[in-house]
Protein backbone atom coordinates (compact mmCIF):
# COMPACT_ATOMS: atom_id res chain seq x y z
CA UNK A 1 0.00 0.00 0.00
CA UNK A 2 1.15 3.58 -0.62
CA UNK A 3 2.84 5.33 2.27
CA UNK A 4 1.41 8.57 0.87
CA UNK A 5 -2.38 8.75 0.51
CA UNK A 6 -3.59 11.11 -2.23
CA UNK A 7 -7.33 11.79 -2.39
CA UNK A 8 -7.00 14.58 -4.94
CA UNK A 9 -8.67 13.71 -8.24
CA UNK A 10 -8.10 15.61 -11.46
CA UNK A 11 -11.33 16.08 -13.42
CA UNK A 12 -11.20 16.22 -17.21
CA UNK A 13 -14.24 16.64 -19.46
CA UNK A 14 -13.13 15.25 -22.82
CA UNK A 15 -16.32 16.24 -24.64
CA UNK A 16 -17.21 14.19 -27.73
CA UNK A 17 -14.35 11.78 -28.38
CA UNK A 18 -13.97 8.70 -30.58
CA UNK A 19 -14.05 5.51 -28.52
CA UNK A 20 -10.64 4.24 -29.62
CA UNK A 21 -9.06 7.64 -28.94
CA UNK A 22 -10.59 7.73 -25.45
CA UNK A 23 -9.52 4.13 -24.80
CA UNK A 24 -5.92 4.96 -25.77
CA UNK A 25 -6.10 8.07 -23.60
CA UNK A 26 -7.26 5.99 -20.62
CA UNK A 27 -4.67 3.28 -21.25
CA UNK A 28 -1.83 5.81 -21.25
CA UNK A 29 -2.89 7.28 -17.89
CA UNK A 30 -3.55 3.82 -16.47
CA UNK A 31 -0.14 2.48 -17.54
CA UNK A 32 1.64 5.54 -16.17
CA UNK A 33 -0.12 5.19 -12.80
CA UNK A 34 0.58 1.46 -12.52
CA UNK A 35 4.21 2.11 -13.52
CA UNK A 36 4.55 4.72 -10.78
CA UNK A 37 3.15 2.29 -8.19
CA UNK A 38 5.67 -0.36 -9.20
CA UNK A 39 8.50 2.18 -9.02
CA UNK A 40 7.34 3.43 -5.60
CA UNK A 41 7.55 -0.06 -4.14
CA UNK A 42 11.28 -0.15 -4.83
CA UNK A 43 11.85 3.17 -3.04
CA UNK A 44 11.92 4.21 0.63
CA UNK A 45 8.76 6.11 1.71
CA UNK A 46 10.49 9.49 1.68
CA UNK A 47 11.39 9.08 -1.99
CA UNK A 48 7.99 7.88 -3.21
CA UNK A 49 5.73 10.00 -5.42
CA UNK A 50 1.98 10.02 -4.65
CA UNK A 51 -0.02 8.24 -7.33
CA UNK A 52 -2.45 10.52 -9.20
CA UNK A 53 -6.19 9.97 -9.66
CA UNK A 54 -8.39 11.09 -12.55
CA UNK A 55 -12.08 11.34 -13.32
CA UNK A 56 -12.79 11.53 -17.05
CA UNK A 57 -16.20 12.42 -18.46
CA UNK A 58 -16.76 11.82 -22.16
CA UNK A 59 -19.42 11.26 -24.80
CA UNK A 60 -18.76 8.84 -27.64
CA UNK A 61 -20.10 8.70 -31.19
CA UNK A 62 -22.26 5.58 -31.76
CA UNK A 63 -20.26 2.53 -30.67
CA UNK A 64 -20.81 -0.98 -29.32
CA UNK A 65 -18.26 -2.50 -26.95
CA UNK A 66 -17.94 -6.13 -25.87
CA UNK A 67 -16.33 -6.99 -22.54
CA UNK A 68 -14.16 -10.01 -21.73
CA UNK A 69 -17.05 -12.15 -20.52
CA UNK A 70 -19.37 -11.18 -23.38
CA UNK A 71 -20.67 -13.12 -26.34
CA UNK A 72 -20.24 -11.74 -29.86
CA UNK A 73 -23.73 -12.94 -30.81
CA UNK A 74 -25.19 -10.34 -28.43
CA UNK A 75 -24.42 -7.81 -31.17
CA UNK A 76 -27.29 -8.17 -33.64
CA UNK A 77 -25.68 -6.15 -36.45
CA UNK A 78 -23.27 -7.30 -39.12
CA UNK A 79 -20.65 -5.03 -40.67
CA UNK A 80 -23.07 -3.42 -43.10
CA UNK A 81 -25.58 -2.93 -40.29
CA UNK A 82 -22.97 -1.13 -38.24
CA UNK A 83 -22.11 1.05 -41.22
CA UNK A 84 -25.73 1.96 -41.94
CA UNK A 85 -26.19 2.94 -38.28
CA UNK A 86 -22.95 4.99 -38.32
CA UNK A 87 -21.64 2.82 -35.48
CA UNK A 88 -18.35 1.10 -34.66
CA UNK A 89 -17.61 -2.05 -32.63
CA UNK A 90 -14.77 -2.96 -30.26
CA UNK A 91 -13.82 -5.95 -28.11
CA UNK A 92 -12.30 -4.51 -24.95
CA UNK A 93 -10.62 -5.50 -21.67
CA UNK A 94 -13.26 -4.50 -19.12
CA UNK A 95 -15.59 -6.89 -17.33
CA UNK A 96 -19.16 -7.37 -18.50
CA UNK A 97 -20.88 -8.16 -21.77
CA UNK A 98 -21.97 -5.87 -24.60
CA UNK A 99 -23.13 -2.29 -24.25
CA UNK A 100 -23.77 0.79 -26.36
CA UNK A 101 -22.32 4.29 -26.10
CA UNK A 102 -23.50 7.30 -28.03
CA UNK A 103 -24.59 10.95 -28.00
CA UNK A 104 -26.79 11.88 -25.07
CA UNK A 105 -25.04 9.45 -22.75
CA UNK A 106 -22.67 10.43 -19.93
CA UNK A 107 -19.70 8.07 -19.81
CA UNK A 108 -17.50 8.27 -16.73
CA UNK A 109 -14.01 6.79 -16.57
CA UNK A 110 -12.51 7.06 -13.07
CA UNK A 111 -8.82 6.15 -13.15
CA UNK A 112 -8.25 5.87 -9.43
CA UNK A 113 -5.55 4.24 -7.37
CA UNK A 114 -7.81 2.52 -4.85
CA UNK A 115 -4.88 2.34 -2.44
CA UNK A 116 -5.68 6.04 -1.97
CA UNK A 117 -9.28 5.23 -0.98
CA UNK A 118 -10.07 1.59 -0.14
CA UNK A 119 -8.94 -1.71 -1.63
CA UNK A 120 -12.31 -3.30 -2.29
CA UNK A 121 -13.48 -3.60 -5.91
CA UNK A 122 -17.04 -4.52 -4.92
CA UNK A 123 -17.31 -1.44 -2.73
CA UNK A 124 -15.92 0.58 -5.64
CA UNK A 125 -18.65 -0.68 -7.98
CA UNK A 126 -21.34 -0.03 -5.37
CA UNK A 127 -20.07 3.55 -4.90
CA UNK A 128 -20.27 4.20 -8.66
CA UNK A 129 -23.82 2.86 -8.65
CA UNK A 130 -24.69 4.89 -5.57
CA UNK A 131 -23.55 8.14 -7.21
CA UNK A 132 -26.02 7.51 -10.05
CA UNK A 133 -28.79 6.42 -7.66
CA UNK A 134 -28.38 9.66 -5.71
CA UNK A 135 -28.34 11.71 -8.91
CA UNK A 136 -31.60 10.10 -10.03
CA UNK A 137 -33.10 10.84 -6.60
CA UNK A 138 -32.26 14.52 -7.24
CA UNK A 139 -34.68 14.27 -10.17
CA UNK A 140 -37.36 12.50 -8.16
CA UNK A 141 -36.62 9.05 -9.60
CA UNK A 142 -36.23 6.04 -7.32
CA UNK A 143 -33.54 3.66 -8.55
CA UNK A 144 -31.47 0.86 -7.11
CA UNK A 145 -29.78 -2.47 -7.68
CA UNK A 146 -30.95 -5.93 -8.70
CA UNK A 147 -29.19 -8.88 -7.06
CA UNK A 148 -26.72 -10.56 -9.35
CA UNK A 149 -26.70 -7.71 -11.90
CA UNK A 150 -24.43 -4.68 -12.08
CA UNK A 151 -25.60 -1.20 -12.94
CA UNK A 152 -28.50 0.98 -11.84
CA UNK A 153 -32.10 -0.06 -12.39
CA UNK A 154 -35.59 1.39 -12.17
CA UNK A 155 -38.42 -0.76 -10.81
CA UNK A 156 -35.72 -2.72 -9.00
CA UNK A 157 -38.00 -3.75 -6.13
CA UNK A 158 -41.19 -5.14 -7.69
CA UNK A 159 -39.43 -5.86 -11.00
CA UNK A 160 -42.69 -5.78 -12.96
CA UNK A 161 -40.93 -3.70 -15.63
CA UNK A 162 -37.26 -3.48 -14.61
CA UNK A 163 -35.16 -1.25 -16.83
CA UNK A 164 -31.51 -0.30 -16.74
CA UNK A 165 -30.54 3.38 -16.85
CA UNK A 166 -26.80 3.04 -16.15
CA UNK A 167 -24.38 0.26 -17.13
CA UNK A 168 -21.08 -0.50 -15.38
CA UNK A 169 -17.92 -2.27 -16.52
CA UNK A 170 -14.49 -1.82 -14.99
CA UNK A 171 -10.96 -3.13 -15.11
CA UNK A 172 -8.40 -2.94 -12.31
CA UNK A 173 -4.76 -3.89 -11.93
CA UNK A 174 -2.67 -3.30 -8.80
CA UNK A 175 -5.81 -1.51 -7.50
CA UNK A 176 -5.73 1.04 -10.33
CA UNK A 177 -9.09 1.28 -12.13
CA UNK A 178 -10.19 2.12 -15.66
CA UNK A 179 -13.39 2.02 -17.74
CA UNK A 180 -16.45 2.86 -15.62
CA UNK A 181 -20.12 3.75 -16.13
CA UNK A 182 -22.49 4.78 -18.92
CA UNK A 183 -25.51 6.83 -17.77
CA UNK A 184 -28.35 7.28 -20.27
CA UNK A 185 -29.48 10.92 -20.33
CA UNK A 186 -30.85 12.06 -23.71
CA UNK A 187 -29.64 8.98 -25.58
CA UNK A 188 -31.42 7.48 -28.60
CA UNK A 189 -32.65 4.19 -27.13
CA UNK A 190 -33.25 2.69 -30.58
CA UNK A 191 -29.55 1.84 -30.69
CA UNK A 192 -30.03 -0.60 -27.81
CA UNK A 193 -32.38 -2.54 -30.10
CA UNK A 194 -29.36 -3.80 -32.02
CA UNK A 195 -27.84 -5.64 -29.05
CA UNK A 196 -28.79 -7.88 -26.14
CA UNK A 197 -27.73 -5.25 -23.55
CA UNK A 198 -25.21 -6.69 -21.10
CA UNK A 199 -26.32 -10.13 -22.27
CA UNK A 200 -29.72 -9.72 -20.57
CA UNK A 201 -32.62 -10.39 -22.91
CA UNK A 202 -35.58 -10.10 -20.52
CA UNK A 203 -35.11 -6.54 -19.21
CA UNK A 204 -35.42 -3.13 -20.84
CA UNK A 205 -33.17 -0.08 -21.12
CA UNK A 206 -34.31 3.45 -20.33
CA UNK A 207 -33.02 7.03 -20.12
CA UNK A 208 -33.49 10.05 -17.88
CA UNK A 209 -35.13 11.83 -20.84
CA UNK A 210 -37.70 9.04 -21.23
CA UNK A 211 -38.45 8.77 -17.52
CA UNK A 212 -38.93 12.54 -17.07
CA UNK A 213 -40.74 12.99 -20.38
CA UNK A 214 -38.42 15.82 -21.43
CA UNK A 215 -34.77 16.36 -22.38
CA UNK A 216 -32.41 16.98 -19.48
CA UNK A 217 -29.65 19.53 -19.03
CA UNK A 218 -26.59 17.34 -19.42
CA UNK A 219 -24.23 19.87 -17.82
CA UNK A 220 -26.43 19.91 -14.73
CA UNK A 221 -26.48 16.11 -14.53
CA UNK A 222 -22.69 16.00 -14.84
CA UNK A 223 -22.38 18.45 -11.99
CA UNK A 224 -24.64 16.35 -9.76
CA UNK A 225 -22.84 13.09 -10.55
CA UNK A 226 -19.48 14.73 -9.79
CA UNK A 227 -20.74 16.04 -6.45
CA UNK A 228 -22.05 12.65 -5.37
CA UNK A 229 -18.77 10.97 -6.32
CA UNK A 230 -16.88 13.57 -4.28
CA UNK A 231 -19.07 12.87 -1.24
CA UNK A 232 -18.93 9.08 -1.52
CA UNK A 233 -15.18 8.76 -2.14
CA UNK A 234 -14.32 11.74 0.10
CA UNK A 235 -12.18 12.99 -2.76
CA UNK A 236 -10.94 16.46 -3.56
CA UNK A 237 -11.77 17.25 -7.17
CA UNK A 238 -9.69 19.82 -9.07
Amino acid sequence: MNEIINKRVEFRDLGLMDYQEAWDYQEAIFAETVGLKIKNRSLPPEDQTPTPNYLLFVTHPHVYTLGKSGKAENLLLDESGLESNHATYYKINRGGDITYHGPGQLVGYPILDLDNFFTDIHKYLRFLEEAIIRTLADYGIEAGRIDGLTGVWLDHLDQKRPRKICALGVKSSRWVTMHGFAFNLNVDLNYFGHIVPCGIDDKAVTSLHLELGKPVDEAEVKSRVKQHLVELFEMELF
